[in-house]
């Protein structure tokens, strides 16, 4: 587990110059690499963010997909020069294979984590959700890293649950506010959006969103402070929650932000990326082993930053069990 003097979200540094994403990878350094199957591991950037993240020692992923081909781009991106690790490869025929061989290796033990490659989400994520459930709600979270937010900002769930039900969400926010723990943040601040900040019967999810609310406030929603319904500029600007005369311990100091359903959260998440210049990171919570889940057009950092967060939801999950 990593020690409270160096958990991410606590650490401090003058403005400007502070990443927390780079706190968290400092974090994570120290702890022992964990395996990780790298599913159809056959593509540049996928190949770059197993570099990085065996070189900081981060996790050792084991690369499935053509050998053939995984060997020559790792020719190509620097192998033979020194500048990308060796690696143990498993070869499959194509992408099912892969994701059919990862699953079996966390069945045998082998690794302890999984992580997307150049696979459609539906191809790797089928044998996880047929054989690898838990008990708790599988989910999605994206961690958000933006120059204009004062920290680490959760978005969650744009991957998994389509159109989630009312205690669907709840457990949704609750694995969430898990992970926001995790990172150090001792009681997060969860907003749950909607279009507008009153309750309407006729959008649903402003309905859902103030019975969670009272659910955090009964402690069916345990260890966070819960807000909603809160249209997002709300949620994250005080200033204009206070000219629409919104009083919440939550606004623009939200920790999560809970979205209504995939597509919201999905267009919000891009929207942060490719027009506000976010990183995310990506992790699927509740399966038997953390999954990394990012775009296939992802960079190399967030793969990077997604193995870092696989890592200590790793930890996390080893300190309950024992």
């Amino acid at each position: 587990m990593i020690p409270e003097r160096t958990r991410p979200g606590l650490a401090m540094a003058a403005a400007g110059s502070f990443s927390h994403f780079d706190a968290l990878l400092e974090a994570v350094a120290p702890l022992d690499d964990i395996p990780v199957a790298v599913v159809d591991a056959a593509q540049e950037e996928v190949l770059r963010g197993a570099c990085e993240a065996r070189l900081q020692s981060i996790v050792e992923p084991v690369l499935i997909g053509d050998e053939a081909q995984i060997r020559a781009m790792l020719r190509d991106i620097g192998m033979d020069q020194g500048s990308c690790p060796n690696f143990r490869i498993v070869p499959a025929e194509n992408s099912e294979a892969a994701a059919e061989l990862a699953v079996q290796m966390v069945e045998k033990g082998e690794v302890k984590a999984l992580m997307k490659g150049h696979i459609h989400s539906d191809a790797f994520l089928h044998p996880i959700l047929a054989r690898l459930r838990t008990g708790q709600r599988l989910s999605h979270v994206f961690v958000t890293e933006l120059k204009s937010y004062h920290k680490l900002l959760l978005i969650t769930d744009a991957a998994i649950n389509i159109a989630p039900d009312l205690l669907t969400k709840a457990a949704i926010l609750q694995n969430a506010v898990d992970l926001a723990r995790l990172l150090g943040v001792e009681c997060p601040k969860a907003a749950v959006l909607s279009a507008i900040e009153m309750v309407n019967p006729a959008i649903v999810s402003t309905v859902d969103a103030a019975c969670l609310a009272k659910m955090g406030d009964r402690g069916q929603i345990q260890h966070a402070l819960v807000d909603g319904p809160l249209a997002f500029d709300n949620a994250i600007s005080a200033h204009s929650a206070e000219i629409k005369g919104i009083r919440s311990p939550v606004v623009g100091d939200v920790d999560i932000l809970l979205v209504p359903d995939l597509v919201s959260g999905n267009i919000l998440a891009k929207d942060l990326e490719y027009m506000a210049g976010a990183t995310l990171a990506g992790i699927v919570l509740g399966a038997r082993v953390p999954v990394i889940l990012t775009s296939r057009a992802d960079p190399p950092r967030a793969r990077l930053v997604s193995s870092a967060l696989a890592a200590l939801v790793y930890y996390g999950q080893s300190k309950k069990e024992n």
